[in-house]
C-alpha cells in the first residue's frame, strides 16, 4: 500500500493532507523520514506521524445524519454553536468519524461521516464528481429560460457551472420547488446558481449524496449505512484505484 493512502485508512488525515505531512517530514517507517510520495509499505510496517505510532483501521465506521437548519458541519465551532459533533454524541457514536464534505449552516439534509480518510477523500475530490441532488425551495415562478440555462451551466464570478440536472416538482404564483443533481462542489453553489437567475433560495436541503439517500431521516436523527450503501461507495473507491495505479 502506498504510505500516503495507509496514513488515509489509519484515519490520520486524508490522503492529500497525508502527502503533505509526508513532504514536511512527519512521517517516519522503520524509523526513517520518508519524504517520498508513493512509498509503498507492508501491512507489518512501523509507521510514525510526530512520533506516534499508527496503524490502518480494521474496521471503519460510517454515518448517516440527517443536518437540521442551524448546525454547524465541523466538529467544534469558535462561537458556540451546534455541530455535528454534537448530534453526534448525543446518539452516542464513539468513533472518531468527521464529516464528508460540508453542508451550509442554513442548507438541511443527508451527510456522512466516518473515520475512513481514504473514502472521504475520494467522495470529495472533483475528479471523481460524485452526484448530490438538493431539494430548494426558490423564490418566484421558474420560467422554462432559467431552467435551460441552469441545463447548459449558469455563469458564476469564478467561471461557468457545469450543466445540471434540473425537475421542476411544483410552480406556484410566487415559489418553485425544484431538485437539482450537480456532480460540482463550489461553495454555497445551489444558492448562487439560483441568485444569478433571479430566483433566491429560500429553503434548500440535500436529498442525496453519492448512493446515499436521505430517505424519512428525521432531522438530527443519525443511521448506519445499509449494506447496499457500503457496497456502491466501494465501488467508487475502486473506481479511484484502478486509475491512480500505473498500468
Amino acid at each position: 500500500m502506498r504510505l500516503q493512502k495507509y496514513l488515509a485508512a489509519a484515519g490520520i488525515a486524508s490522503r492529500r493532507r497525508a502527502e503533505d505531512l509526508i513532504v514536511a517530514g512527519r512521517v517516519r517507517v522503520g524509523g526513517r523520514v520518508v519524504r517520498e510520495l508513493g512509498t509503498s509499505v507492508g501491512d507489518d510496517a512501523l509507521v510514525e506521524v510526530d512520533g506516534r505510532v499508527v496503524r490502518p483501521v480494521a474496521a471503519h465506521t460510517y454515518v448517516v445524519l440527517h443536518k437540521p437548519v442551524g448546525v454547524m458541519t465541523t466538529m467544534r465551532d469558535p462561537e458556540g454553536r451546534r455541530t455535528v459533533a454534537d448530534l453526534i454524541r448525543r446518539a452516542g457514536i464513539a468513533a472518531r468519524v468527521v464529516p464528508v464534505g460540508r453542508l451550509d449552516y442554513d442548507t438541511s439534509g443527508v451527510l456522512l461521516l466516518t473515520d475512513d480518510g481514504e473514502l472521504a477523500n475520494i467522495l470529495t475530490h472533483p475528479r471523481y464528481g460524485v452526484e448530490k441532488t438538493y431539494r430548494a425551495t426558490l423564490r418566484g415562478r421558474l420560467e422554462s429560460d432559467a431552467v435551460e440555462r441552469i441545463l447548459r451551466g449558469v455563469r458564476l464570478e469564478e467561471g461557468r457551472a457545469a450543466p445540471a440536472q434540473l425537475r421542476v416538482v411544483a410552480v406556484r404564483r410566487d415559489v418553485s420547488l425544484v431538485d437539482l443533481t450537480l456532480h460540482e462542489g463550489r461553495n454555497r453553489q445551489v444558492r448562487r446558481m439560483f441568485e444569478a437567475l433571479d430566483h433566491p433560495v429560500v429553503a434548500l436541503a440535500r436529498l442525496r449524496f453519492g448512493p446515499i439517500s436521505l430517505g424519512e431521516l428525521a432531522p438530527g436523527a443519525t443511521r448506519a449505512v445499509s449494506e447496499r450503501e457500503l457496497a456502491a461507495l466501494h465501488r467508487i473507491a475502486g473506481a479511484s484505484d484502478d486509475e491512480e495505479e500505473p498500468a
